[in-house]
Parts: C-alpha cells; sequence; structure tokens
C-alpha cells in the first residue's frame, strides 16, 4: 500500500507524469510509421524497402508478447523510476542505432536493434501506467481524474508520434525524424526520474509473482478477467478502423482523402474523450463502469455502420473516438481497483501486450475483409463488441450466483446416530 499524497505533491507529479507519458508513447505510437519511411527513402536504396519497413515495423511490435517478463523486475524494483527510466533509455539507443544501421549494414543488424526496442516498447505503455498510482495518492476523485489524463497521454501520443514523423520526415528526412523520437524517449526518461518516489509500506517487491503467475493474476481475478476479454475483443475492432475508414471512405465521397479524413475525426473524438474525463471523473464501480462503457462503444460503432453521408459519418468515427477515449479509462481504473500491488505491472503491461497484438490481428483481418465494405465491417465490429459485453456480463452473473450459494445457509445436520452400548 501507498501513503496518499498531499495535493500540491500529486498535482507536482502529474505536470511531471503527463509530459512524460507523452513523449515515451508518443516516441512509441509514430516509431513504427517512421521506420516504414526511412526503409521507402529513396536515398538509402533498401533491396525490397517495403517488405523491409514491414519487418521492422513487425520487429518493434512483436516482442511486446515479453512484456509480462520485463515488467516483473518493474513489479521488484524498490524504485520503478529508474527501471522506466532505464528502458526509456535503452529505447532511445536502440531506436537510433536501428535507425542508422539501416542501408548502412545487413538488415538483420537493423532489425535486431529495433527488436530490442520493442523489448522496452511495454514499459512506455503499460509499465507507466501501472506507477500513476503512487503519482495520483490515494483513490477517489483524484486519482479518477489521474487517470482521465493518463488516458489523454496515449490520445495525443498516438495521434502526435505519428503526425510528427510525417512532418519531420517531409521537412528533414525520414532518419531526422527517426532522431527526434529517439531524442523525445530519452527526455521522457529523464522526466520520468523526477516523478516523486511511490513508498511502499509492505513488502510488495518480495512478494512480487513470476511472469506466469503473474499473467494468471489476469485469469484468476475474475473482474480483471472479464475487463481484460472485453479490451481484447474490442481491440480486433480498434485494429480494423484505419483499414475500415479507407474502404468506407470512398464509398460516401468522391474526395481522395476522406479515409484519412475519417480516422482524423476518430482522433479527435479519442483525445476529446480523454479530456472530458480529466475534467469530470468517472464515478462507480470500475467494472460496473467498463462493461456500460463497452457496450455504449458497440452501439456507436453500429450506428456509424448506417450513417448516409460523409457529414454524418464524421460525427459517427467521433462518437467511436469518445467511447473508445471513456471505456480505455475504464479499464484503467479497473486495472488499478482490482491487480494485486505486488503484480500491478505485470497486470498493466500484460493487458498492454497483448491488447497490441489483437489490434494488429483486427488490421489483417479488416484488411483480408475489405471486399465486404466499410458499413458491414462496421457491423461485424458492433457485433463483436456486444459479444464482448455480453460474455463480460454472463461471467459476471454466474460469478454472482456462485458467490450466493456458497454462502447459503447450510441445512440443519441430522440427529446422531444413537450410541452403542458394549455387550
Amino acid at each position: 500500500m501507498h501513503a496518499g499524497h498531499p495535493d500540491g505533491e500529486i498535482a507536482r507529479g502529474l505536470v511531471r507524469y503527463v509530459p512524460a507519458a507523452v513523449l515515451a508513447r508518443g516516441a512509441d505510437g509514430g516509431a513504427a510509421v517512421g521506420l516504414v519511411l526511412l526503409a521507402m527513402s529513396p536515398g538509402l536504396d533498401v533491396p525490397g524497402a517495403a517488405a523491409t519497413g514491414g519487418l521492422l515495423a513487425g520487429a518493434l511490435s512483436a516482442p511486446h508478447l515479453f512484456g509480462p517478463w520485463t515488467a516483473r523486475r518493474l513489479d521488484r524494483a524498490r524504485d520503478a523510476r529508474r527501471v522506466l527510466a532505464t528502458a526509456f533509455l535503452l529505447y532511445a539507443v536502440a531506436l537510433a542505432a536501428g535507425s542508422l544501421l539501416l542501408g548502412r549494414a545487413p538488415v538483420w543488424a537493423a532489425v535486431v536493434a529495433v527488436a530490442v526496442a520493442g523489448c522496452c516498447g511495454p514499459l512506455l505503455t503499460g509499465g507507466m501506467s501501472s506507477r500513476l498510482p503512487g503519482t495520483s495518492g490515494a483513490d477517489g476523485p483524484a486519482r479518477r481524474r489521474a487517470q482521465g489524463w493518463d488516458a489523454l497521454t496515449y490520445g495525443i501520443g498516438g495521434t502526435a508520434g505519428p503526425a510528427a514523423v510525417a512532418g519531420l520526415a517531409g521537412l528533414f528526412g525520414p532518419l531526422t525524424a527517426m532522431l527526434g523520437l529517439s531524442g523525445a524517449a530519452a527526455v521522457a526518461a529523464g522526466l520520468t526520474l523526477a516523478l516523486p518516489r511511490e513508498h511502499l509500506t509492505g513488502p510488495s517487491a518480495e512478494r512480487a509473482p513470476g511472469a506466469l503467475a503473474g499473467m494468471g493474476v489476469l485469469v484468476r481475478s475474475a473482474p480483471l478477467r472479464r475487463v481484460t476479454t472485453m479490451t481484447l475483443l474490442n481491440a480486433l475492432c480498434l485494429g480494423a478502423m484505419p483499414v475500415i475508414a479507407v474502404v468506407l471512405g470512398p464509398h460516401l465521397t468522391a474526395r481522395p482523402g476522406a479515409g484519412a479524413t475519417l480516422t482524423v475525426a476518430c482522433g479527435l473524438g479519442n483525445l476529446g474523450g480523454s479530456l472530458l474525463v480529466t475534467v469530470f471523473p468517472l464515478r462507480g464501480e470500475p467494472e460496473r463502469l467498463a462493461l456500460r462503457l463497452f457496450a455504449g462503444l458497440a452501439v456507436t460503432l453500429a450506428l456509424a455502420a448506417v450513417t448516409p453521408g460523409l457529414p454524418l459519418a464524421l460525427a459517427g468515427f467521433a462518437l467511436i473516438g469518445v467511447a473508445n477515449a471513456l471505456s480505455f479509462t475504464a479499464t484503467l481504473t479497473a486495472r488499478t481497483a482490482y491487480a494485486p500491488v505486488a503484480a500491478r505491472a505485470q497486470v498493466f503491461v500484460t493487458s498492454a501486450g497483448l491488447k497490441i497484438a489483437v489490434s494488429s490481428v483486427g488490421s489483417a483481418a479488416a484488411g483480408a475483409m475489405a471486399g465486404l465494405g466499410g458499413r458491414t465491417l462496421l457491423l461485424l465490429c458492433a457485433g463483436v463488441g456486444a459479444v464482448a459485453v455480453l460474455s463480460a456480463g454472463a461471467d459476471r452473473l454466474a460469478c454472482r450466483r456462485r458467490d450466493r450459494a456458497a454462502a447459503a445457509p447450510r441445512p440443519a445436520d441430522a440427529p446422531a446416530p444413537p450410541r452403542r452400548v458394549a455387550g
């Protein structure tokens, strides 16, 4: 457990946390785009440029699945700030090395360097979020508002990172853009060291479970299991959204950039929703919040599928972004509420890594089914979201019935048999 923080210390902690998280997540969000742009740069003359770019992007994202093993070190650390700062700095150095090696050394050397950066990636996302309770103090509106700020950093990083890479690449070249991302991660490392230290009152570091046991917490804890199920099933849909936007745009208007406009609308809605929960923190039981907000996300997906024209489609995609921000904030709240302190980093990092992997599957699946059309894909996503909510609700109801049955009074014991008298 950690002690409550005075309001001033909480505010100072967030002032440091927010820019550190934005820089780290911006670097992580923009790196894949930058690597593809760098591989396809005419000046490097990389053989099979598009395939190489995809290989580098995969090398960056695939190691996120090893997050539970790196997160265990974070759970066991006496000072988690140092572990995070080291990971951010290693990410910066490895990403810069991979960018500089591309076109100047064998491709495998660049891939290995980028994969090292990818191993640190989960700590830039879920690992950072797992330390938020130590910055935001005890439970209550202050923590809920801080979780809204955390969701906002994901939105800003995921939007500003790729945009910054594209802008810098156009002005100064993709290599400069990649070195800029590396610099952002390095600055985030310095800011992370300035965060308030989380003071633990129990032997949490010694009790941190192994990586497999830490992942098992997501299954054994019923609320975490249900929230994780909804998160992963909806990640399929969110990963498909850029593909759906590109497919749907040409059917709504003859404008060639309509698909990109829909994606921007979704991103702006996500930012708006994240800002909304910083001003008006979520209230109520975290798991029930998640159920309601994921249900709302499924409804917005269905509504966007039946919009008749581009203006209403833009509004629909913006609402999807808002609903996604609200539901994502609810998952952060649920992880904080239900994860054991000794395995908190593993819960956050494992969830984040699985979400990224499943989102990639969603993108690939949407590409394979693009012939069905954008509206059909949106309806399929709405159906997946509904299944996620219904399955979580059914699990919750079954657990409640089992708990009531276990707590029900047992019938009175039968009378004891008569004692036998020795003859």
